[in-house]
């Protein structure tokens, strides 16, 4: 598989606060080759990075391992041998593009908390550039999941004409009041580690006890009940397991149990890879989001777009559920696009875009290659109900 792994400048950039800087550089990875019609953007989720693809290649900077490579790449559902897969890495971020662990080009010091305010729609545009750049004028599709699933939202918002197919995946138009509200708690977690330091603390101790909790919050947003239980129960960790966080004199009576172990091992691992600020960054670009802001509606927001839309959401993701996802396709459907609503039935929870491929991938190829015309694709309605798990009522053809 051919693979560039790059960082470009494009010099100055105004985000939507308003704010500049004057040159920002965007990581990128492309795989495959570009025909002139085949390009497809990948966007990455909260915490992820340009390296979608690729497992074999532990040299990356960014991450040990690709967050994609069961999807992305040679006969596999996005087809590096068929399409031109671009993934880039958001401003903000601490995986090769400009962020607050960047250094300030006018002061040779990291940018910290004095880095501007990023948006998805920053975001958007940073990756409409980078695409420009690279002499990619129009693209077959755009995909990516969670927030990646917002980013993809928007380039139908703000590129209607650019963009043929868009895949939102465990994805909504905004985040509901309960993400909001554990976001915030995870970012105070952050903010009130006495080594956050305003932000600036590049040249001292990290808040890694900070960001550790923000992690193993978001974790728990991550996976289900019924996931929790079958991977976890109650049961106690191996006696090789060390408590990573401090515990209460009582607490020693008590079990360390296997769960526990597992949140403060990944949250120590998350730690050694990824910054406090980027984080704080990320997820309020994630939560400020709102699809219809400007707009009237969200089929407002989306009217201008005449592709085909392929929305997919997990039975048990209660991060970005399947009603909020109908209600997309609704919006999509309003806008008179071409759109299918394909639920998985899956309890992973919303890990389930990242762990189930052989559910994700037969769709997502069909679509790619067919759009919505193709048959192996399917509508399924979701109706309201009170139930924490939805069965598609239907499945039919597509509706416009």
């Amino acid at each position: 598989m051919n693979v560039e792994h790059d960082t470009l400048s494009l010099g100055e950039f105004e985000f939507d606060s308003g704010e500049t800087i004057p040159d920002l550089e965007i990581t990128y990875e492309a795989y495959g080759e570009f025909d002139g019609d085949n390009a497809v953007l990948v966007c990455h989720a909260l915490t992820g990075s340009a390296h979608v693809a690729g497992r074999d290649r532990v040299d990356s900077a960014d991450q040990a391992r690709a967050w994609w490579d069961d999807i992305v790449g040679p006969g596999k559902a996005i087809d590096t041998t068929e399409y031109y897969v671009v993934c880039a890495n958001v401003p903000g971020s601490c995986y090769g593009s400009t962020g607050p662990k960047s250094e300030h080009p006018e002061t040779g010091e990291p940018y910290g908390t004095d880095f501007p305010p990023v948006t998805v729609g920053d975001w958007t545009e940073a990756q409409r550039a980078l695409l420009d750049e690279l002499g990619i004028p129009h693209l077959h599709a755009v995909v990516g999941g969670s927030v990646g699933g917002m980013n993809v939202i928007e380039w139908a918002k703000r590129h209607p004409d650019h963009v043929d197919r868009i895949v939102p995946i465990a994805a909504a138009a905004r985040l509901d009041t309960q993400c909001l509200a554990l976001d915030a708690i995870a970012r105070r977690a952050i903010t009130t580690d006495p080594n956050w330091n305003q932000g600036h603390y590049y040249d001292g101790d990290p808040p890694s006890d900070g960001l550790a909790l923000a992690r193993q919050l978001g974790h728990v947003m991550y996976l289900s009940k019924a996931s929790m239980e079958r991977r976890f129960g109650r049961r106690a960790a191996g006696r090789d397991a060390v408590r990573t966080f401090p515990t209460d004199a009582a607490g020693a009576f008590f079990p360390y149990r296997d769960v526990e172990s597992y949140l403060d091992y990944n949250a120590e691992k998350f730690t050694e890879r990824f910054d406090a600020n980027s984080y704080l960054y990320l997820t309020r670009a994630m939560d400020n989001y709102d699809l219809a802001a400007g707009f009237e509606s969200d089929a407002d927001a989306l009217a201008a777009f005449d592709g085909e839309a392929l929305v997919m959401s997990f039975t048990a993701d209660w991060h970005f559920t399947t009603q909020q996802a109908e209600a997309l396709a609704d919006s999509l459907r309003d806008a008179d696009a071409n759109v299918a609503h394909h639920v998985i039935d899956s309890d992973h929870g919303h890990d389930a875009f990242l762990v189930e491929p052989d559910n994700v991938g037969p769709p997502l190829s069909d679509f790619l290659d067919s759009g919505v015309a193709g048959k192996a694709v399917t509508d399924s309605v979701v109706e309201d109900s009170q139930e924490s798990d939805f069965a598609p009522v239907h499945n039919s053809l597509f509706s416009r």
